[in-house]
């Protein structure tokens, strides 16, 4: 008989069989187990041409799980909804109390939070755990936000550790984020972080090729150079060799010729959704979101350029005679000082619902786990932890001393990549939402008196005061008629 693995994962899609085999290279045998027995085989055969690690295939679930030691430790990855509850119902039926199931996937937190309750009371432990990386960081190593039973994460912690992407100065990207469905909220939030800096990286782009004029060539030199200073990143890093890759089946460059209409998978508007019921501005995310929605119309814009172009209005407005390398720089402050405004309403949202729900989640440690591994890795996290770690309560990114002095130093090249976009009718939602959530964000006056002042005109919604304490109601309709007489 077959030792008992230390593992088990079920859910052999790319995901799946690289976090399997990153699993076992670590040294942990695991077995694996997928409803469609081909991709089984599949795992298996690659687990003995990358190196004859320790992974061994089941193709029915009662076998999968017997062949794990107590108390068992199972990963699932499948799609989030309707399958993870399937899968679960499909294996629990031969796991015993103590035993513990892991979902890796990108689920709704408070499903989470019903399956630990509903598997608590059949003795099962359970987390929810977010991954970052894609398919290449499941393989090498994520950045894994694990939430839920602390007991459970507890059994898993030694594979977790040796299994996270590694960091030399802050260790391995991994930590217990806390109770209930954080785990899963927290990498919600990392993705619609992930949506806001893509979009603020494509207006970027734009900005620099429609009004700069600058060719792919030249593209990949800027984004190259921009990856050894406070920009470097994952994110900058992949768009620099994406303007470098030429098309096999054409002439020129690949990037010209994918189609401009940008899909999604719902995670940024959950986090989107989850800013509005908690009162939390998140501006950049949202414009990000809007920009994937209105890149999906690609067969009405089509139609709408003919309409305005007919009248006069062509796609750019206006070329404009700059300096090249000056817009270069200006673009580089612009798209560093939106970054800061993203992560902001990112890690505001964080708190916010941490509040809610009696999380205790820990900020700068969450910065952490995203410095290696994860999609929105950068040098940047680091500054945040450290931001973090001079003031735990610190109620705004903005306002870190040292994150205010670079917003300050930067704030005039923003303003000028903004102001030179909307001249040219290019749209740039993301640094332009960024610079309003600032310019808001630092006025100590706003003009939202006046809108409370019609609030309470058509609805008798009352008002405060700024020289008296209260609440007051006004008949502003009579004396605005009196005063008419």
């Amino acid at each position: 008989m077959a030792p008992l693995t230390r593992i088990g994962l079920a859910g052999l899609a790319v995901m799946g069989q690289n976090l399997a085999l990153n699993i076992a290279e670590k040294g942990f045998p695991i077995s694996v187990y997928n409803r469609t027995t081909l991709k089984v085989d599949e795992t298996v055969e690659r687990a003995k041409q990358e190196g004859d690690l320790p992974l061994y295939g089941f193709h029915d679930p009662e076998s999968f799980v017997k062949s794990i030691q107590k108390p068992r430790v199972i990963i699932i990855l499948v799609k989030a909804g309707a399958p993870v509850d399937q899968t679960i119902k499909t294996l629990s039926v031969y796991m015993e109390k103590g035993d513990c199931i892991i979902d890796g996937g990108n689920e709704w937190y408070e499903n989470t939070e019903r399956r630990e309750k509903a598997l608590a009371e059949l003795g099962l432990l359970y987390l929810g755990m977010g991954v970052s990386g894609g398919e290449d960081g499941a393989r090498h190593g994520p950045s894994l936000m694990p939430g839920g039973s602390f007991e459970a994460y507890k059994h898993i912690e030694d594979i977790l550790l040796k299994v996270a992407a590694q960091v030399p100065d802050s260790g391995p990207c991994v930590t217990y984020i806390g109770k209930g469905g954080s785990g899963n909220f927290v990498k919600m939030v990392h993705n619609g972080i992930e949506y806001g800096d893509m979009q603020l990286i494509a207006e970027a782009y734009d900005v620099l090729k429609s009004v700069g004029k600058l060719t792919n060539e030249e593209l990949c030199q800027v984004f190259s150079e921009w990856n050894k200073g406070e920009l470097l990143s994952f994110l900058i890093e992949i768009t620099a060799d994406i303007f470098g890759v030429k098309d096999d089946k054409g002439e020129g460059y690949l990037v010209d010729k994918v189609l401009d209409k940008t899909g999604m998978k719902g995670t940024g508007k959950w986090t989107v959704q989850q800013a509005a019921e908690l009162s939390v501005a998140a501006p950049t995310i949202a414009s990000s979101l809007d920009g994937r929605f209105l890149s999906g119309l690609k067969e009405e814009r089509v139609e709408a350029a003919k309409v305005f172009k007919s009248s006069g209005i062509r796609d750019m407005l206006a070329d404009q005679v700059v300096d090249k390398e000056k817009l270069i720089h200006d673009v580089r402050q612009a798209l560093y000082a939106s970054k800061i405004c993203s992560y902001a309403q990112g890690m505001n949202l964080i708190r916010a619902k941490s509040a809610e729900r009696g999380w205790n989640l820990k900020l700068g440690q969450l910065t952490r786990i995203w410095k290696g591994g994860c999609i929105i890795r950068a040098v940047f996290l680091d500054r945040i932890k450290k931001a973090y770690d001079r003031n735990p309560n610190l109620p705004n990114l903005l306002v870190d001393p040292e994150f205010a002095k670079e917003i300050i130093e930067r704030q005039s090249a923003w303003r000028r990549v903004v102001s030179i976009a909307i001249n040219s009718g290019i749209s740039t939602p993301g640094m332009s939402s960024s610079l309003a959530y600032f310019d808001t964000y630092r006025r100590s006056k706003l003009p939202a008196n006046l809108v409370q002042a019609q609030r309470d005109y058509f609805g008798a919604h009352t008002y405060e005061r700024i020289d008296i304490d209260g609440s007051f109601h006004t008949e502003w309709f009579k004396i605005a008629r009196q005063s008419k007489i």
